[in-house]
């Protein structure tokens, strides 16, 4: 009998008892663009109640990174797809930090079906997931916008954009201010010396709770930027490929589960678009200005050393920031066109794109359009695959 995914969510939250304890194993240890018409309903069969077994780890990795080729002019270096006015593309990239819980407070967030690239990250505690949207376009809202987080030192770095979040906790804050983001590349509250313009704004439409309500738009962003001396088409954007047709490589993946603690993440592909489409808790993932699902050409799985540190992130928890070793190379699986392709991550030097390559260190084309990436532990949760 077919299930719809609410259901099958249910028939999953056995299987992922065990997930959820895994944290206390390791030491208790905030997209793109939107499809019409209706998702197919899912076929699928709950999950063995067993921890799942992480695929072999290669033991070489990619000898060298590829040297990367220039797109014409007219071409979004981060999702491929050609625009009919290259000035379009005479921006900086703006990166945004958006909250991602307690859903019922900040879903549907705004502005995610614009982004050309969304990066979920597990937060302090290992519970639940925050957001950072990457935009070459525009908005016209964006949020909630929530506080930085480590991994925020090195998005903005890959892709040559300017941070937007609305604070950071202490020990983290010292760490932006040491950077070479600051003082032109991050924008937030916890910086007043260079808040002007101020770019965030609160809209108290929601009945939510007060730190629910902050929000900004890359315009705005750039405006600060520009205030501050960063404006224009940013050198070394190269680096990311796409084609249209996939490759020949890879294994049917219409189904991506990812077991995050507090709020499961699923993907369906559909056919129909070509696109996966976004679950979140059971429930279709939208976004507040169109109220279209979200969906992404591409779902990239991240596998980052994730660790903690001895920031304190929350005071009142005791929660520690989380370290993402986002740099050298680790394993990532490609999700496009209904296929898995299994891959490396490249990052060597800070400056550096994230390249997506073959055990030789060739390139993996990603579809023309927007990524979604899941950065995920490399060890204590597992995605779950179906063809």
């Amino acid at each position: 009998m077919k299930t719809s995914p609410p259901a099958r969510l249910c028939l999953l939250m056995a299987a992922t008892v065990i997930l959820t304890l895994l944290p206390l194993v390791w030491g208790l240890a905030g997209c793109g663009a939107t499809t019409t018409g209706s998702p197919p309903t899912p076929t699928r069969t709950p999950h063995p109640t067993s921890t799942p077994t992480p695929p072999p780890t290669s033991t070489s990795t990619p000898a060298f990174t590829p040297t990367p080729t220039p797109l014409p002019p007219d071409v979004n270096p981060l999702t491929g797809e050609r625009v009919d006015d290259p000035s379009l593309l005479d921006r900086v990239p703006v990166a945004i930090k958006i909250s991602n819980w307690p859903g019922q407070y900040v879903w549907p967030q705004a502005g995610i079906a614009s982004a050309d690239l969304i990066f979920e990250h597990y937060n302090e505690g290992w519970f639940a997931t925050r957001w950072t949207a990457v935009y070459l376009g525009e908005a016209d809202r964006v949020g909630p916008v929530r506080s930085g987080r480590l991994i925020d030192l090195e998005i903005p770095a890959i892709y040559k954009a300017v941070l937007a979040c609305w604070g950071f906790s202490d020990g983290v804050l010292a760490l932006f201010r040491d950077s070479d983001l600051y003082p032109d590349r991050v924008v937030s509250y916890s910086l007043p010396e260079t808040l002007d313009p101020d770019p965030f704004y609160r809209d108290f439409s929601r009945d939510v709770p007060l730190e629910h309500t902050g929000y900004t738009d890359p315009a705005r962003v750039r405006a600060w930027a520009e205030a501050h001396g960063v404006s224009g088409r940013q050198a070394g954007l190269e680096g990311m490929v796409f084609s249209e047709e996939p490759p020949a490589e890879g294994e049917p993946a219409t189904y991506v589960y990812i077991p995050w603690r507090e709020l499961d993440a699923e993907w369906y592909y559909d056919e129909a678009s070509g696109r996966y489409l976004r679950w979140s808790d059971g429930s279709r993932h939208t976004d507040a200005l169109n109220g279209q699902q979200l969906s992404a050409a591409n779902v990239v799985v991240l596998y980052v050393p994730q660790w903690d540190t001895d920031i304190v992130e929350e005071p009142h928890s005791g929660a520690l920031s989380i370290q993402f070793a986002l740099w050298h190379s680790n394993r990532a699986i490609i999700f496009r066109d209904g296929l898995r392709i299994d891959a490396f991550w490249q990052r060597w030097d800070r400056e550096d794109m994230l390249t997506l390559t073959d055990e030789e260190g060739n390139p993996i084309p990603l579809k023309v359009g927007n990524t979604f990436f899941e950065v995920i532990p490399t060890e204590g949760l597992e995605v779950v695959v179906e063809p």
